[in-house]
Formats: structure tokens, sequence, C-alpha cells
């Protein structure tokens, strides 16, 4: 009995040190990451572009299309944006637009459309900025249908979403 008593007396020092607060230096705080987009949902008949994580709504964008945006693209140069779901799978930094990302279109489905139809389906259907050197009030964005069958965004909306947006990511697009 004694003897336990003078060991728990030689350790406590030892233990009340162990268990001693040293203050915030040696905390370790989680780093605030920023948050990646798993989905994008465009509604092109609302004009947005929504970005989305664990089906939350993390960001939203107002968008402008191409002239004729009713329906879904069936040829090269109807003017329209295509509809259905897709992937956002490639970037190009040194477009006549300031930074695009590439849509998928056309799948499997559009082609076999077109080729029925005897018609090209199109192609290079991107999220993009303004074009180079020129003001978003000149092109009457967001107000005004400006693109071929693109989705514009400003050029500060396409830099949130050129860094919130993976390769790989899903797009959905709505009527």
């Amino acid at each position: 009995m004694v003897m336990r008593l003078i060991s728990k007396l030689l350790l406590a020092p030892f233990l009340l040190a162990g268990l001693a607060w040293t203050g915030p230096a040696n905390a370790q705080l989680p780093r605030a990451e920023p948050t990646k987009a798993d989905l994008v949902i465009v509604r092109k008949k609302d004009r947005t572009l929504e970005l989305r994580r664990d089906g939350r709504v993390i960001e939203a964008f107002p968008i402008a299309l191409g002239p004729s945006p009713a329906g879904p693209k069936r040829k090269e140069g109807d003017g329209r944006t295509p509809e259905g779901v897709y992937t956002l799978d490639w970037r190009n930094s040194n477009s006549q637009f300031y930074r695009a990302i590439h849509v998928s279109y056309p799948r499997g489905d559009d082609q076999l459309h077109a080729r029925r139809w005897g018609v090209s389906p199109g192609g290079l259907i991107m999220l993009h900025g303004l074009p180079n050197g020129v003001p978003a009030d000149r092109v009457g964005h967001p107000h005004v249908d400006w693109t071929d069958g693109c989705i514009a965004l400003t050029n500060e909306e396409i830099d949130e979403i050129w860094a919130q947006v993976e390769d790989g990511t899903t797009i959905i697009i709505y009527p």
C-alpha cells in the first residue's frame, strides 16, 4: 500500500505535465478548402446555372444562351443549346472568349438524330466568359442571348466556375 502511494506521488508530476494546456500554438485547425461542385445544373428557361455539392446549391449565376434557345439543339447553326445529361470534359484558357469549359455535346443519340435528318449536329458547346476585350454591356449580357448556342457568363463568374468545377463533372441542361 505504501509502495503504491509512493509510485502515485512520483508519477503525478509527469501525468499532470502531459495533461497541461499547451496553448493554441499546437492546435491543428482544419483548413478551409474551396468547395468543389459535383454537379452543374442549367435551366435554359430561367437562364440560370447552378453549382451543386451533395444536392445543395453552392452558387448560382445568370446566363445568356444562343438566339433561339427554346428546344433541344438539333443541328449546327440552329442557335440552340443542347438539353440533356453531358460531361464538362476539357478546358480552354486561350479561346476567343475569356476561358471556356467544353460540354460533351454531341452524344451518340445527338449524332444519330442528326444523321437521320441529314445534318451536322454541331459541336464545341462551351461554358464561357465574354468575348476577349468586350465588356458585358456591349453584348447585352446577361439580358440578351448572344452566343451561337453556348452558355455564357461574365469573366468573374467563369473564374469561379473554373475553380469549383473539375473536368469530368456532370452537367444537366434542362429546357
